[in-house]
């Protein structure tokens, strides 16, 4: 009995001065735990991928380390610009630290239940999504396939507008918007660009109207029975009521470019139609036959 005491506390202890080591975001190798604690590589591996498997904790270039994220790097301040970046601040009456604290509090949380618009999923692209962050940052070029057109771009911004990711990009001297999941053929150079003060200025406004200089006015009707939510606030860009009766709505917004509008029209079908311009009504209409048709 004795001798199994003492080889668990050996096991605490070491696990516990691993432990410190990834809280003090040091970086170590198998081999040298292995030597500081005078064990096999075998059981050093099961340590770290077994015994501290619930750690969130990161292998590169045969060292390991503790993730960024881990053990309380993320102070309230860092939480609350992730809220503004995210666009959930406003759901919120006010994100205080006491506030957050209750938020993150699982007998407190209980209280709150949210629901938002649907969002376009972009797992598969997650390596290309966080080098073009990259990218951004250190302001080089990208070349891309989008339209069955070979590009090179100046990436800006990733920009999400109603759950669909965006890239906001100078393409030949012109800012242009390329739809996120539709960019193909990715690669990254090595050639560096100088940003345009006047795209950084447009992107500094926040406004929709920056994707594109050739905006599209489009009037939509909607149902009584779900009119109260365009009330409450501007689900649309620029949406500006026209008229009203007890039967529906009729509003107008400004958009920059099709998915933008479509996206929105989905999540209120069977509620919303587009009375202007038709052509955009048939368009959309072709693509609901089509999801139909396939899904016979």
């Amino acid at each position: 009995m004795s001798k199994q005491i003492t080889e668990h506390d050996k096991i605490a202890t070491r696990l516990a001065l691993i432990l410190q080591k990834l809280v003090a975001k040091e970086r170590f190798t198998i081999e040298e735990l292995c030597e500081e604690f005078n064990v096999n590589k075998r059981t050093i591996q099961r340590d770290v991928n077994e015994r501290l498997a619930f750690l969130p904790i990161k292998k590169e270039n045969g060292y390991y380390f503790a993730k960024s994220f881990a053990f309380g790097d993320l102070s309230f301040k860092d939480i609350q610009a992730f809220a503004t970046l995210s666009g959930i601040k406003s759901l919120y009456p006010a994100l205080t630290n006491e506030f957050i604290v209750d938020l993150l509090n699982i007998k407190t949380n209980q209280a709150y239940l949210i629901k938002s618009f649907n969002h376009e999923s972009i797992t598969n692209q997650q390596k290309s999504f966080e080098t073009i962050s990259a990218w951004i940052l250190k302001h080089q070029q990208i070349s891309c396939t989008y339209k069955n057109k070979q590009r090179v771009l100046n990436p800006y911004k990733l920009v999400n507008i109603n759950g669909i990711w965006y890239l906001g990009a100078d393409e030949d001297g012109t800012f242009k918007t390329f739809t996120f999941s539709k960019i193909t053929k990715l690669k990254f150079l090595d050639t560096n660009f100088s940003e345009n003060p006047e795209f950084v200025e447009l992107l500094k406004k926040n406004e929709v109207t920056w994707f594109s200089n050739n905006t599209l006015e489009v009037t939509l009707q909607i149902n009584s029975n779900v009119s109260e939510y365009f009330f409450r606030r501007a689900l649309l860009p620029n949406q500006k009521i026209i008229e009203q009766n007890d039967d529906y709505l009729i509003l107008s917004t400004k958009v920059s470019y099709e998915d933008e509008l479509f996206s929105i029209v989905k999540y209120w079908l069977p509620h919303i139609k587009i009375l202007q311009p038709t052509d955009l009504q048939t368009k959309f209409e072709k693509i609901l036959e089509e999801y139909l048709s396939n899904n016979n």
